[in-house]
């Protein structure tokens, strides 16, 4: 659709538009300015623009996404399944949900597709099965509910924290001590809603990791880090690490990546380890995601197994 602006106006062009197109709010005129479907004269605009005499807008409405996911046939690395759950070796750059940006490629559409659509419903049809999640530039073990029993089991095991979670990281800086138990509050950070920060009680929640120095490079300040996590906040690892002075290598939101000693083209953060209680049988069942070839620079340092440090 184009539309000419025949009359001299100086409102601006979200403003102007709404006027005009009764079947689109204002609130989405903006959104479809921003993503650029709407353009003036063949060109990116923004909401606050004035439009001109003679300006000529141009407007495209993208075809709605489906709010359910579609099941899409991508490979995934499965570590255990059964009829209650399965367990995935999630790749670095995977998105686990659809959202915004992302309404398709991710682990849910490749999980409906594997699973034949039986996943758990109590996560909605944007989060079947979804128990919980690691973010797009974290690999590692995640679990995922085929049935609503298990579902409820598994998210028990999470709050009351009966489950054990282990990850390897790559920080830049040696973290001291060589060991130690963090313990803050986080919670969106005040100056960016986009990152969480250390907060003050009794703002934000309470924050609990371990974290073990596996082995350090001198030569280039990085050190590789195993944390144990006792609670699940956003990005608790990346905060608490941050918050030593100690941001992961290859941190796109906590780190100034430019600055750092070693390039690995990803966050160096791995899910290694998941512990849980089979939601059927009630047995421990405990898994291990293998460790990624980025950390093969600190694994070679090594003097024993990385299990012993457990």
């Amino acid at each position: 659709m184009m539309i000419t602006v025949d009359q001299p106006s100086n409102e601006r062009l979200d403003a102007w538009l709404a006027s005009r197109l009764p079947d689109l709010s204002r609130s989405r005129i903006q959104e479809l300015i921003r993503q650029q479907w709407i353009l003036c004269n063949d060109h990116p605009a923004k909401p606050r623009d004035s439009v001109r005499q003679g300006d000529n807008i141009s407007i495209n409405i993208p075809e709605a996404v489906p709010a359910e996911a579609q099941p899409q046939q991508i490979p995934l690395q499965v570590l255990f399944e059964d009829e209650d759950l399965i367990v995935i070796d999630k790749e670095h750059g995977m998105v686990v949900h659809p959202a915004v940006g992302n309404h398709d490629g991710t682990l849910v559409n490749a999980l409906l597709h594997h699973c034949q659509g039986q996943l758990s419903g109590i996560g909605g049809v944007e989060r079947p099965g979804i128990v919980h999640r690691l973010d797009k530039d974290t690999s590692g073990c995640l679990v995922v509910a085929k049935n609503d029993k298990a579902h409820q089991h598994l998210v028990g095991q999470f709050s009351s924290r009966s489950n054990e979670k282990i990850y390897l990281c790559v920080t830049q800086n040696i973290p001291v001590p060589e060991a130690e138990t963090i313990f803050t509050h986080i919670g969106r950070d005040s100056r960016n809603r986009q990152k969480m920060a250390v907060v003050t009680p009794p703002s934000g929640r309470a924050s609990i990791t371990d974290y073990k120095v596996i082995c350090a490079d001198a030569s280039t300040r990085t050190a590789l880090v195993l944390c144990h996590l006792h609670t699940g906040r956003t990005h608790q690892i990346r905060v608490h690490m941050k918050h030593k002075g100690t941001p992961l290598i290859g941190d796109p939101i906590y780190a100034q990546i430019p600055r750092q000693t070693v390039n690995t083209g990803r966050l160096m953060l791995h899910a290694w380890k998941l512990g849980i209680d089979h939601p059927r049988s009630r047995e421990r069942m405990n898994f291990t995601a293998p460790i990624p070839p980025e950390f093969t620079p600190w694994l070679q340092r090594l003097d024993a197994e990385i299990e012993s440090f457990l």
